[in-house]
């Protein structure tokens, strides 16, 4: 398998770092994001806030606007967060225990890893989608390719089998592997540098059609959708600006109308507990910007 990697691993900007704030960085954008999306932001973000308390230093509304493009929101806001904790309660130094770690917004047990792994040289394996997929089908018999071998149990093996050596590289090949040959619909066994020993590469059937999560919507357009449309156009005011909940409804919903108000009003108002939004309330008026 190190061979495998060393001809067709990934070339990634965050690959061989050891800078914790950096790796971190990458760590939280790659959390429900793809790769591509992340090569074009990933530097950018590095630009605006080389250091991780550059990013503390940095007005909330400006790392908002600087995500743009990223989604999911709240990791900005959960990112701006950290970077606070770790100047005030670190001394601007990224903790390198896996409880430390944990203890910050947004960080779980694969992230922790993941850093100290990459930064600190703590030989820990780390157990992220592409790689609970791989040992899933490694190590145990899965019947369809949509199946998977709970967490805690691929954890435990993924604990027997890594390495004394070259744990670093090990972490990395196994995510890669999983990435682009081992993939969740299409896995291309036949390149596989390991399918002789898989358990499952002429067992898995066909992928079983997914269930739909019903998820609150209006007119049939998810919520989260709309979420972003008011992130967006609070992203395009100018600092100080704010705007009217008429004004911002009729820019996320074409055909806004007072019967839609307590609808915006709670999606509002659950930004502003995530803290990205914040609204000013005048009377019987209430007015949307970023926080």
């Amino acid at each position: 398998m190190y061979r495998w990697y060393h001809r067709h691993g990934r070339s990634l900007p965050w690959r061989g770092e050891r800078n914790p704030y950096r790796v971190l960085l990458s760590e939280v954008m790659l959390q429900q994001t793809q790769v591509n999306r992340v090569l074009e932001k990933y530097p950018f973000f590095l630009r605006r806030y080389p250091t991780i308390r550059a990013l503390a230093k940095a007005r909330r509304a400006d790392v908002i606007r600087v995500w743009k493009g990223m989604g999911y929101n709240n990791r900005a806001v959960r990112l701006h967060q950290l970077a606070h904790i770790i100047v005030a309660g670190h001394n601007g130094k990224v903790p390198a225990t896996e409880k430390e770690l944990t203890a910050l917004p947004g960080i779980g047990r694969y992230t922790a890893r993941a850093v100290l792994n990459s930064s600190f040289g703590v030989p820990v394996p780390i157990v992220e989608v592409n790689i609970q997929r791989l040992f899933s089908r490694h190590f145990w018999r899965m019947t369809t390719r949509t199946d998977k071998v709970p967490l805690l149990r691929v954890e435990t093996r993924a604990v027997r089998v890594f390495p004394v050596r070259r744990g670093y590289d090990w972490n990395q090949a196994l995510m890669d592997l999983g990435a682009t040959i081992c993939t969740s619909r299409s896995p291309q066994c036949i390149r596989c540098p390991v399918a002789s020993s898989c358990r499952s590469r002429t067992r898995m059937g066909t992928v079983r059609a997914p269930h739909e999560k019903k998820e609150p919507s209006l007119y049939g357009v998810p919520d989260r959708v709309y979420r972003g449309r008011i992130i967006n156009c609070l992203r395009a005011l100018k600092d100080g600006q704010t705007v009217s909940l008429e004004n911002l409804g009729t820019s996320i919903l074409p055909h806004f109308t007072h019967r839609n108000e307590a609808w915006l009003r709670r999606l509002l108002t659950k930004l502003e507990r995530e803290g990205l939004v914040r609204l000013r309330t005048r009377g019987t008026k209430t007015r949307a910007s970023l926080p």
